[in-house]
């Protein structure tokens, strides 16, 4: 089996014709998760998970709690986010609010058909209309194209085999990534010296005016900026627009779930407190690497401990602490962290040429 796939033999499916729905309220909807209050959660087994697209989806683990009707377990499936976060989940599980179950309706998932699923899905969301929030009524519509065997029907066998082969084609060529890897410089920072800022008295913390919703935008240039763990958080290119505040290049921005992304382009945000605008206090610009630097930073204190229901405001955002590198004034160190960034960017750019060629 090679690299090239031939898509000629593949057909069209909408998600309600493989996976299980049900109708809810007269409105057709795959299985959804629902919130339940942190003080009701126990820690346990079950993996729990949220619309985070790290540690696939999981951000903590509990007993199973099945006199709570909120507490919804299932097992086998796909979750996605309404962010569009897709994963395969191999056992039982529990869903928070905004995350829905997408199990099949004839077979049982395993590794290879389950992953996949994960990347069709993925393919399919991220080429779709559905650019702002992915709800349990949206899904069933979603089309999604799949291989089919002689009886029209989705080739479950030729999935898993795919996935079979990409997994021993890619062990073989672990062992050399790894020795291109290895060479790589890892000495570790020393943050002995560095101080503890709080956010707030570093940025100004702005949010969006107005209501932009990508769905009503017309296509443009400027970036509109909403919830999301990737593309820099943008969710479309849109037009200029007096219905909201444009902000300036140099902005960091942090949603509700704390992903976190600098912006070197002019951008607009959506409303309703979905996106958290950090612009520096300072008589200065934020460049490229600074604000990477520091993104970085916020995003490993904020990805893992906002949720759904328990979102990353301005408020809370401000009285978060960082801790940067310094001078001798004790003032944030903003030419070592351009200077560590750039060595990165030149560390990584060697490794990707190399890695290339074996790939």
């Amino acid at each position: 089996m090679t690299n090239n796939i031939d898509f000629n033999n593949w057909k069209d499916f909408k998600i309600s014709d493989i996976f299980i729905t049900n109708y809810i309220h007269n409105k057709l909807q795959v299985p959804t998760g629902a919130s339940v209050k942190k003080k009701d959660l126990i820690e346990g087994d079950i993996p729990r998970i949220t619309v985070t697209g790290i540690n696939n989806g999981i951000f903590g683990y509990y007993q199973e709690n099945k006199k709570d009707a909120n507490y919804r377990v299932y097992e086998n499936f796909i979750s996605v986010s309404f962010l569009g976060t897709v994963f395969y989940q191999i056992g039982k599980a529990s869903l928070d609010m905004k995350v829905h179950c997408l199990k099949p309706l004839t077979v049982e998932l395993n590794r290879y058909t389950g992953l996949f699923l994960v990347n069709t899905i993925y393919s399919s969301l991220r080429n779709s209309s559905y650019s702002d929030q992915i709800s349990s009524t949206l899904l069933p519509n979603l089309m999604i194209r799949l291989p089919i065997n002689s009886s029209g029907l989705p080739d479950w066998e030729f999935m898993e085999t795919y996935m079979k082969d990409i997994e021993t084609r890619t062990k073989t060529k672990q062992s050399e990534l790894f020795k291109i890897l290895d060479t790589d410089d890892k000495t570790s920072i020393n943050i002995d010296n560095w101080k503890e800022f709080m956010i707030g008295d570093l940025f100004e913390i702005q949010l969006a005016q107005g209501d932009l919703q990508a769905t009503k935008q017309n296509e443009g240039i400027i970036p509109l900026v909403s919830s999301g763990m990737g593309n820099n958080g943008i969710c479309k290119f849109i037009e200029e627009t007096n219905k909201s505040k444009m902000f300036n290049p140099g902005t960091i921005t942090v949603d509700m779930f704390g992903k976190t992304f600098y912006q070197n382009n002019k951008f607009y945000a959506v409303g309703h407190g979905r996106v958290n605008m950090l612009i520096l206090k300072l008589n200065f610009q934020l460049n490229e690497y600074q604000g990477t630097f520091i993104a970085t930073i916020i995003e490993k204190i904020t990805n893992a401990k906002y949720k759904f229901n328990d979102m990353c405001s301005s408020s809370a955002l401000a009285k978060e602490i960082i801790k940067l590198p310094i001078t001798k004034m004790g003032e944030p160190d903003w030419d070592y962290m351009e200077t560590y960034m750039k060595n990165i960017e030149n560390k990584v750019n060697h490794s990707l040429s190399a890695i290339a060629q074996i790939i």
